[in-house]
C-alpha cells in the first residue's frame, strides 16, 4: 500500500473541502491522503500553490510535469497526470511516449516544446540552465512562464521523491510507463 498509512474517510470538513476542490469530486489520490496524514506536511505541500492554473497553458504545464516525473522514474505521478490531463492537453500517443523515452529534439515536439523539454532535462540533470538553454527558453516563454517552469520542475521532483520514497502503488485508473 504505502510505507506511511494514508488518511481514511471520514475526513475533517476543511480537508474534505480541499480534496474536493483539488480532485473535482473524484476520490482523493493516495499521495494526497498520505501527505495529509501529517497536518504540517499537507499545509507545506499545498502552500506551494502549484496545483492551480498558472501562466503556462495546460499542454505546457503537463509536458513539464510529465517529463519531470518520467526523469525521476515516478510512474505513480506520471500515470496520474497522463490519465487525467493528456487528452485535454492534446498530447498524442507519440508525445506521451516521448515524455518517457524521447529526447528534447524529437520531431514530435514543436520548437517551443523542444526548448521546454531541454530546460526540464537540464534542470533535472544539472540543476541549472546554460546561457544557451535559457536563451532558447526565452525565445518562446516570458519571465513568468520561465519561473513557473522552474517551480514546477522543483515541485514535481518533490512529489516524485515522496511517491517513490513511499513506494506508492500506481493508482487503479492511472497510465503505466510505455515499454
Amino acid at each position: 500500500m504505502s510505507r506511511i498509512a494514508p488518511l481514511e474517510p471520514p475526513y475533517a470538513p476543511e480537508l474534505k473541502e480541499q480534496f474536493e476542490r483539488i480532485m473535482r469530486g473524484a476520490p482523493p489520490l493516495l499521495l494526497f491522503r498520505v501527505i495529509a496524514s501529517q497536518d504540517r506536511a499537507w499545509r507545506k505541500f499545498t502552500a506551494g500553490s502549484l496545483l492551480d492554473r498558472g501562466p503556462l497553458t495546460l499542454r505546457e504545464r503537463e509536458i513539464v510535469i510529465d517529463r519531470t516525473c518520467a526523469l525521476t522514474g515516478c510512474e505513480y505521478e506520471w500515470g496520474v497526470h497522463i490519465a487525467a490531463f493528456a487528452g485535454a492537453a492534446q498530447l498524442t500517443e507519440a508525445e506521451v511516449r516521448a515524455t518517457v523515452h524521447g529526447e528534447a529534439n524529437d520531431p514530435c515536439w514543436s520548437g517551443a516544446e523542444q526548448a521546454l523539454i531541454a530546460a526540464v532535462d537540464a534542470l533535472h540533470h544539472r540543476a541549472t540552465l546554460s546561457d544557451a538553454e535559457f536563451a532558447a527558453l526565452s525565445a518562446y516563454y516570458d519571465e513568468a512562464k520561465i519561473l513557473e517552469i522552474m517551480l514546477l520542475c522543483g515541485f514535481y521532483h518533490t512529489v516524485s521523491y515522496i511517491a517513490n520514497g513511499l513506494a506508492l502503488p500506481v493508482e487503479a485508473n492511472a497510465a503505466r510507463f510505455p515499454q
